[in-house]
């Protein structure tokens, strides 16, 4: 198999969660014990930070290993969804994977692994993490897929936990409530290992508390004594912070949900600097000013082109839109344009009731069995006197969205990671790759 049938053999053979949702999700970690066996234990040969959440968890993990990759380390890095290549997920300093060592890892391991009927998520954690030990990374920073007691990212014991925030998402595995899906997050803490929690409510802190509790683990609330003092928007793009013990700071990812996301990982950061991990500020200053280009990050309020303006982001739910609402609204522009879809997992209406009422839209839908039909999206739309057009794919409506507009407009494009697959897939195969920032 070439490259290119490898990956889709991945997809095709094993239930994946971004293609049929609820169905790809498995309790339990015995297939990943086995796997984990099988391939001598990988991750105890690496340093990890293990990072769970609901909103953030990318930005988080990609500004951290940017920070460690400044600091000279050589630095693993684990995170999902991909948006345009699978290799996205497994990164060295930056550097994917390479399609050779995917073709090898299943065509030498397809006779072990195919009696077990792993999940997707669990083959690649077990790649990722025989890749890293192969690499001899320094540390790696380890996204969880979903939830944190039961996710296979699980089995490794990191120098540092962090759960950035939670919200409802997911409630279909993790529970209805935050209680519960709190409960879920708090998985991740270990015994006598740190944690950083980025945001909480009474009733996720008490969760925390008392799982931090039970393992004898320190636990640092970010939001207690904020390492951000004060931010702005950045004349060059990204945010200005004045932080408490940094000094001041240019963010490269220009969101404004990031300020939140900047306090977590100064917080986790300060850890470190405690643990002697990171032993030089500067390297923090470095970190945040560099992550597209240390790590390849993508997606976060990215900038497409300048006229017209076109961002993309992939927030995805009620906690990132919460956000992602403000920001748009306050976009300066003549006229707003927003190319919009969603998949069915997440709360449409709750998202909808966010959306600006003075924009025109385009409404879509991604490339998923899992995306709402953009027939519900633009009926729901009506719901809220949001008005547009309908197309059959992102591409579509994105090049629509552009023909419409004049020098002076904003587009926006989003409602979910898949809307900014597909988009920046469909740039990328016309050779008009995007800027990474």
């Amino acid at each position: 198999m070439n490259y290119q049938q490898t990956v889709e053999y991945l997809f095709n053979s094993t239930p994946v969660f971004e293609h049929v949702g609820a169905s790809a999700y498995k309790e339990g970690l015995e297939t990943t014990k086995a796997l984990d066996e099988h391939f001598g234990h990988p991750h105890t040969h690496f340093l990890s930070i293990h990072i769970a959440g609901t909103n953030g968890k990318g930005s988080c993990s990609h500004t951290l290993a940017a920070i460690l990759q400044a600091e000279g380390y050589k630095v693993g890095l684990y995170t999902s969804p991909h948006l345009v290549d699978f290799r996205e997920r497994i990164k060295v300093n930056g550097e994917m994977i390479s399609e050779q060592e995917v073709i090898d890892f299943v065509e030498q391991e397809r006779a072990f692994f195919e009696p077990l009927h792993p999940s997707f998520f669990e083959l690649t954690t077990a790649l990722a993490f025989k890749h890293f030990a192969e690499q001899k990374v320094d540390i790696a920073i380890i996204e969880v897929g979903l939830g944190g007691r039961l996710d296979c990212t699980n089995i490794i014991t990191p120098i540092l936990s962090i759960i950035t925030n939670i919200s409802l998402d997911h409630t279909q595995f993790l529970g209805n409530t935050l209680g519960a899906i709190a409960a879920e997050k708090a998985g991740i803490i270990k015994h006598r290992v740190p944690v950083v929690i980025g945001e909480s409510v009474p009733e996720t802190q008490i969760v925390f508390k008392a799982k931090a509790q039970k393992e004898d683990a320190l636990i640092v609330f970010a939001e207690d004594i904020p390492a951000i003092l004060s931010s702005h928007p950045h004349p060059d793009g990204g945010i200005a912070y004045q932080t408490r013990f940094f000094g001041n700071i240019v963010g490269e990812l220009g969101g404004s949900y990031q300020e939140k996301n900047a306090n977590t990982v100064l917080t986790a950061a300060m850890q470190l600097y405690n643990k002697g991990i990171i032993k030089n500020a500067d390297s923090i200053v470095k970190g945040f000013s560099n992550v597209c280009e240390l790590t390849g990050l993508m997606g976060r309020w990215q900038k497409l082109q300048a006229t017209p303006l076109v961002i993309c982001d992939t927030g995805h739910n009620v906690g990132g839109w919460t956000y992602l609402s403000q920001q748009i609204k306050r976009q300066q522009c003549k006229q707003k344009r927003i190319v919009f879809g969603m998949v069915d997992d997440k709360d449409l209406h709750a998202v909808m009731s966010m959306l600006p009422d003075d924009a025109i839209y385009y409404w879509t839908q991604p490339n998923t069995h899992r995306a709402f039909p953009v027939e519900k999206v633009a009926e729901t739309a009506d719901d809220y006197d949001l008005h547009g057009k309908v197309f059959p794919s992102v591409l579509e409506a994105y090049q629509a969205a552009l023909q419409d507009a004049d020098e002076q407009d904003f587009i926006f494009v989003g409602g979910s990671s898949y809307v900014v697959a597909d988009l920046l897939t469909s740039l990328q195969k016309k050779q008009q790759k995007p800027l990474l920032h």
